[in-house]
C-alpha cells in the first residue's frame, strides 16, 4: 500500500472498500490448475501486483525482481503497480474475471473475501514451514475467524505514538511533561483543556473509531465470526465519554467528518492538543510548524489491553496460480528478513519477521527525536495487535461512524447508536 505517509492510511487502516465478489468467483480454490504445493521446482513466469509503490519505490522493487530471477534462473517476474484510489475495485473486478496477479499486496480487510471466495492461498498448508519466521500477532493478522487457514505472508508494519502540544497542557494548567497514561487520564485532562481555553482548545480531532475501541478493551467480535460484540456494556462506557467531550468542547466540533489529513492540520496549527502519528510526522513539524516542534511531547498510544494498536500489509498468493512454487517462494522472497529490513531503512515502516526489531536500527537511541520514536515504536509493535476485525469492511466502518454521530449529537442514546451499528454491521457481515 501507498507509505509516502505510512500507515495511519494504511494506517488508517484499511481505509479501502469492501471486495465485493460476485457468486462466480466464488470456489474451493482448485479450479482453473492451482495448486496448493509448493514443493516443486520454482520456475516460471509470474506477475506481482503492489498498491501506489511505483512511485517512490521504483529502484528497490526492480532490485528486488532482479535479485529473485538471479537466485532462480527460469523465473521471471512481472512487476504491476496498481494506484491507490480504486485498489479494492480492481481486485475485485480481477478475482471476477479469473485475472488477478500470481502474488497481490493487500491488507486483512481485503484478503478476507479472496480467501472466502476460494482465491487466496492457504500458507498454513503451502508454506507452514515460514511461520516460525514471523512475529506471531503478525502471522494471526490474515487469519479470518470461522475459516482454518493464513491467507497472506505478512509484509511491513506500522504503529505510531501519541503527539501532544505541551504549551497548551501548561497553559490549562496541566503537567506538560506528565501526559495522560490511562483513558481515565485522558479523558480527565481534556475537559479540563476545554474548561481553561473556554472550549477553544480540543484535545482530540477524532470520534472513536474500531479500533479505538478495541483499545479501550471492547470485544469487537465472536470468536466464530458470525456477529459483532463492540456494544457490550464497555462500549457504551466508551461512548458516553466521548459524548461528555463533545458536548464540552475537548472534542473538536468538525470531528464528525474529520479525516487524517485534517486531523493531522489541526494539530500542525495548534488548534487540537493531541493525535496520533509517526516518525514521518516529526519531519513535517519541524519544516512546517517549528513552533509546535519546539513543543512537541511524545507519549505512547493509550490503550486498556497493554497493547498498542498494530497497523499491517499482506503478500498473498492466488490460490489458482499456475506457478503455485515459484508463487510461495517470491511472496516469501518479498517478506523475509532481509527484504523487510532493507525496505524499513527506506521508509517508516517495521518489519513483520522475528528478530529484526532487536537490529541497532530499531534499538539505539542517537539523541534525535525521530529515532527516539522509531525506537519507541518498535519495542510496541513487537506485542501489538491488530484491532479492526479482518471481517470488518469499509461499509461496516461508515455505519459505526454514523451512528457515533448520532450519539455525539444526541439523537441517539449511545447504547441505541452502538446496538443499531451492531444491527446494521451483522446485516452486511451475512451479506458478504
Amino acid at each position: 500500500m501507498r507509505i509516502s505517509r505510512i500507515p495511519r492510511r494504511a494506517v488508517a487502516a484499511g481505509a479501502v472498500l469492501a471486495v465485493l465478489l460476485p457468486l462466480s468467483a466464488c470456489g474451493d480454490g482448485g479450479d482453473g490448475g492451482g495448486s496448493t504445493d509448493a514443493s516443486g521446482k520454482i520456475e516460471g513466469k509470474i506477475t506481482f501486483q503492489t498498491w501506489n509503490l511505483k512511485a517512490n519505490f521504483k529502484d528497490y522493487f526492480e532490485g528486488l525482481v532482479a535479485d529473485f530471477e538471479k537466485k532462480y534462473p527460469g523465473t521471471e517476474v512481472k512487476w504491476v503497480d496498481q494506484p491507490g484510489e480504486g485498489y479494492a475495485d480492481k481486485i475485485s473486478a480481477d478475482a471476477a474475471a479469473g485475472t488477478l496477479p500470481d502474488v497481490v499486496n493487500v491488507s486483512p480487510d481485503l484478503v478476507a473475501p479472496l480467501a472466502k471466495a476460494g482465491l487466496a492461498l492457504d500458507l498454513d498448508k503451502a508454506a507452514g514451514k515460514y511461520e516460525k519466521e514471523y512475529l506471531p500477532g503478525a502471522w494471526k493478522s490474515h487469519q479470518i475467524p470461522g475459516t482454518e487457514g493464513t491467507y497472506a505472508f505478512p509484509w511491513y508494519l506500522n504503529t505510531g505514538p501519541l503527539f501532544y502540544n505541551k504549551r497548551l497542557f501548561k497553559d490549562a494548567g496541566l503537567d506538560e511533561n506528565k501526559p495522560p497514561k490511562t483513558y481515565d487520564q485522558l479523558f480527565d485532562q481534556a475537559l479540563q483543556l476545554a474548561e481553561k481555553s473556554d472550549g477553544k482548545i480540543a484535545t482530540l480531532a477524532n470520534v472513536p473509531t474500531i479500533e479505538d475501541f478495541g483499545r479501550y478493551g471492547v470485544p469487537l467480535m465472536n470468536k466464530e465470526g458470525t456477529g459483532f460484540t463492540f456494544n457490550d456494556a464497555k462500549g457504551v462506557e466508551l461512548l458516553t465519554k466521548y459524548k461528555k467531550l463533545y458536548d464540552a468542547k475537548a472534542l473538536d466540533g468538525q470531528a464528525l467528518t474529520a479525516t487524517p489529513e485534517s486531523t493531522g492540520k489541526k494539530f500542525l496549527t495548534e488548534a487540537v492538543a493531541m493525535n496520533p502519528g509517526s516518525a514521518l510526522d516529526l519531519e513535517k513539524f519541524k519544516k512546517d510548524a517549528p513552533k509546535l516542534y519546539k513543543n512537541i511531547g511524545i507519549t505512547p498510544q493509550i490503550s486498556s489491553t497493554g497493547k498498542d494498536n498494530m497497523y499491517v500489509m499482506g503478500v498473498m498468493v492466488n490460490a489458482r496460480t499456475k506457478q503455485t512454487p515459484a508463487a510461495v517462494a517470491f511472496a516469501h522472497f518479498v517478506t523475509d528478513a532481509q527484504r523487510q529490513m532493507a525496505f524499513a531503512k527506506q521508509v517508516a515502516i517495521f518489519p513483520s519477521t522475528k528478530g529484526s526489531l532487536d537490529d541497532p536500527y530499531f534499538t539505539k537511541q542517537d539523541g534525535k527525536e525521530e529515532t527516539r520514536v522509531r525506537v519507541a515504536a518498535a519495542k510496541s509493535v513487537k506485542t501489538a495487535v491488530n484491532y479492526t476485525p479482518v471481517l470488518f469492511s469499509e461499509q461496516m466502518k461508515v455505519e459505526l461512524r454514523n451512528s457515533v454521530a448520532k450519539a455525539l449529537q444526541g439523537k441517539e442514546s449511545p447504547e441505541e447508536a452502538l446496538d443499531n451499528a451492531v444491527k446494521s454491521c451483522d446485516r452486511l457481515l451475512r451479506q458478504s
